[in-house]
């Protein structure tokens, strides 16, 4: 079996793949002070829980955009499933040519899911990442990866009202019942969650306007199937695209 890791700032998002097909998958979330022996715990408690064998997993594969955890997730796979993970990054073959002007500044997950993207759905296409930061990635009709946008995730554009005013609460991000709100809550949540609408919905068009109109838009990460369905443009909300997109470099690596 594969085992895909996509280590981001938020959580780290677990697939294992049997042939082909994504047989588990977790989220647990990201701690920097952890260490190896921790989440060596935590994953053997996950692998337990679903009645697998850790010798069963022959082959790693890590996407990460926290640097101190890549180590400590490299160390547990030659630990834990005696195997050396392949990292995302300079000389692992992708199959996706980088047109950004710094090709290394480009995330490894921004990256691996526009592999997805583009193996699933082909080009041109755009996929929103509603994570710890939403982002834009565009890939033309070839399959090159053009580059894209960010914006502040939602959450901590949440987060940012509530630390940085005096009176403001803490907020869970949701739909409100109507735009006019008639509580301090509700008039956050409407501004939130309607202004984060109106942001990815305009990002998007003016990406169109370079990229083709005729883009499929795909959405994934957390908020993703929540605001994703208030967007028209966006088409298919996939909740593991990274991890798909993982295996197919895998598959580009095998040897």
């Amino acid at each position: 079996m594969l085992l895909a890791l996509d280590i981001g700032n938020t959580t780290v998002a677990i697939g294992l793949f049997k042939d082909k097909k994504l047989a588990h998958h977790w989220k647990i979330r990201s701690d920097r002070d952890k260490t190896c022996d921790e989440y060596g715990i935590v994953l053997r408690n996950l692998f337990s829980f679903a009645g697998l064998d850790a010798a069963a997993v022959k082959t790693v594969i890590i996407s990460s955009v926290v640097p101190p955890l890549t180590p400590i997730f490299q160390t547990l796979s030659h630990d834990l499933f005696h195997v050396k993970a392949l990292v995302v990054g300079p000389g692992l073959h992708t199959g996706m040519p980088i047109l950004y002007e710094a090709p290394l500044e480009v995330g490894a997950d921004r990256v691996v899911a526009a592999i997805a993207a583009f193996e699933k759905f082909g080009g041109p296409c755009i996929i929103v990442d509603f994570g710890t930061a939403t982002t834009f990635d565009a890939v033309s009709a070839k399959g090159e990866y053009l580059g894209g946008a960010i914006a502040p995730g939602v959450q901590i554009s949440a987060e940012a009202l509530y630390l940085k005013t005096a009176k403001l609460p803490r907020i869970e991000v949701k739909k409100p019942a109507k735009a006019i709100g008639k509580t301090t809550v509700a008039s956050m949540q409407s501004g939130l969650y309607f202004g984060y609408v109106g942001l990815v919905d305009n990002v998007i068009s003016e990406i169109r306007k370079e990229l083709g109109e005729d883009a499929r838009v795909i959405a994934t990460g957390g908020f993703g199937e929540q605001i994703g369905a208030e967007v028209k443009a966006i088409s298919s909300y996939e909740p593991h695209l990274v991890l798909e997109g993982l295996r197919f470099i895998y598959e580009r690596n095998r040897s």
